[in-house]
């Protein structure tokens, strides 16, 4: 019997890294299971955007009961927390730029904005920003390789101009509140229950499939005012939490914070494991929001609206996402 079962090991012990090497439902990858052909098909770059249909617009209608509006970018200046060596500049080439004469004298100015403008201040990351290294490529939403869709002068499939307007329901889980803090301490880690306590707190049954999740952590208290902290380190939720979400169909998770995931998180072994995640699974993030007033109001469920500008090939997109209420 033992010898029965030991072989039945080892046969099975052989199947699976038989898969694991020739793909399929159960291969595994560094970051978990292969998360490809999409639930939309193998040629779908859109993700989780598609569950904005127009049944989840109207249920995003129907919280509209005050027409308030709340922005929730930050705006785009010198000084502004921003992450590594990137870097931003806006300039007016002369004053005025342009002179056009004629009997009404009209002249007019224009601007000149250096940066990485995808990835600076309140920033969309798009299904193109993040993936895996995978026996020497690397690999994104929908088993894109970069191999086939990179390009110096932008990518060739999953570009932001693919995601189109997004207009959901929104949810805002005020986390520090539910701690009884201003602001979560630097590496707190977000759990499931802590988001289930939350959404108690708030008085909301459930996530539902297609909403865009919002974390309030208080850290965007340090933006502009301690940049060096605020990029240290942050609170935010754990990648357990996140699969957790995954679960549930979200489209997007947003935070107050720089990369909405806790960093270092669950294991600093693992960095950015959130994005990776999310991203590869077609889940959009959304990060350096503004949600002080949302919070203070308490105001946790909303119509969350946000149309990316069409840079067409690029990996993320600044703009000013709103909450109507």
């Amino acid at each position: 019997m033992r010898c029965h079962r030991l072989g039945l090991f080892r046969r099975l012990t052989f199947s699976m890294l038989a898969a694991a090497s020739c793909g399929g439902a159960n291969a595994q990858t560094p970051a978990g299971p292969e998360w490809w052909p999409s639930e939309w098909g193998p040629d779908d770059e859109r993700g989780a955007a598609n569950r904005v249909t127009p049944a989840k617009v109207l249920e995003a209608v129907s919280l509209i009961r005050e027409g308030r509006i709340y922005e929730l970018g930050r705006n785009y200046e010198p000084g502004m927390p921003i992450f590594g060596n990137r870097h931003y500049s806006l300039t007016i080439p002369g004053l005025p730029t342009v002179v056009v004469g004629g009997e009404n004298r009209v002249v007019f100015n224009d601007e000149m904005i250096s940066g990485e403008l995808g990835q600076l201040g309140t920033q969309f990351d798009g299904l193109g920003h993040v993936g895996t290294e995978i026996d020497g490529d690397y690999v994104f939403y929908n088993g894109f390789k970069l191999s086939e869709f990179g390009t110096s002068y932008g990518l060739t499939k999953l570009g932001i101009e693919k995601v189109g307007a997004l207009f959901t329901r929104g949810v805002l889980l005020d986390v520090a509140r539910y701690k009884g803090v201003a602001r979560l301490d630097p590496t707190y880690v977000i759990t499931v229950e802590d988001i289930e306590g939350t959404l108690r707190m708030a008085g909301i049954d459930e996530i539902r499939e297609g909403d865009a999740v919002l974390f309030h952590t208080g850290w965007g208290q340090l933006w502009k005012v301690d940049n060096e902290a605020y990029g240290a380190s942050e609170p935010g939720p754990g990648i357990t939490a996140l699969k957790w979400l995954a679960e549930k169909k979200i489209l997007l998770v947003g935070a107050d914070n720089f990369a909405v995931e806790a960093s270092p998180g669950e294991n600093p072994a693992r960095p950015l494991e959130g994005h990776q995640w999310l991203l590869s699974r077609g889940i959009y993030n959304l990060e350096n929001l503004d949600l002080a007033a949302l919070a203070a109001d308490r105001v946790y469920e909303f119509a969350f609206v946000f149309a990316p500008p069409k840079l067409a090939g690029a990996t993320g997109a600044p703009g000013n996402p709103i909450a109507v209420r």
